[in-house]
């Protein structure tokens, strides 16, 4: 047992937790982060995937201890970190990281197992390469499993996301032949007020 200097979610924590654990089982059963979803503990599936230093690692196969004076961002901190750095506020309120919001819009997720380490590898992304080609979004999130959705749809999240960051019209999906669905203005804008708000709420 020994205990370990943290800095999760911009917070400096001090934990106590056997040298052998990692960083998945100190940010679960510890800290209460179960965000952080333990899945293959093997490095397979990503579900554990966390940011740390802004880069994404699989927390199954980290240790903790190696972990210490660096940087960790869960699922949990990342809206907090989006509003933060001054990017959050809107006429409508505090509102989550633009990833979250794009995943929410498409219907990127159904069972959400994979969503936090999804979302994660996706923001390391973006905050590396602002617009990445579609085969750039696909490898980036190719050590993220889902079993649910087909990954299209999380393509597309991603992709929305880029857009609306450059201020560039989204494409429209393959599923909305007609008016696209995405763009400011249409049913399913994060820009209105109208349809869905990006929090799981009707607006």
């Amino acid at each position: 047992m020994r205990v370990l200097q943290l800095h999760v979610n911009g917070d400096r924590i001090d934990v106590a937790a056997p040298e052998h654990w990692t960083l998945l089982e100190v940010l679960r059963y510890r800290l209460g982060l179960t965000g952080s979803k333990q899945g293959c503990d093997k490095g397979d599936c990503g579900a554990c995937t966390v940011l740390v230093d802004g880069r994404p690692v699989l927390a199954c196969l980290t240790l903790a201890a190696l972990c210490e004076e660096r940087a960790v961002t869960t699922i949990e901190g990342l809206m907090p970190a989006h509003l933060a750095a001054n990017r959050g506020a809107s006429e409508d309120g505090p509102r989550a990281d633009p990833v979250q919001e794009a995943f929410d819009r498409c219907g990127a997720l159904q069972c959400g197992f994979c969503q936090p380490g999804m979302m994660l590898s996706a923001r390391a992304l973006l905050n590396e390469n602002q617009q990445p080609s579609r085969s750039e979004i696909k490898h980036a999130l190719a050590g993220n499993l889902c079993r649910c959705t087909g990954y299209t749809q999380i393509v597309q999240a991603v992709e929305l996301a880029v857009a609306e960051a450059v201020g560039a019209e989204p494409e429209s999906p393959a599923w909305a032949p007609g008016e696209n669905p995405w763009k400011p203005g249409g049913p399913i804008s994060g820009a209105t007020g109208t349809g869905r708000t990006g929090t799981g709420e009707e607006a």
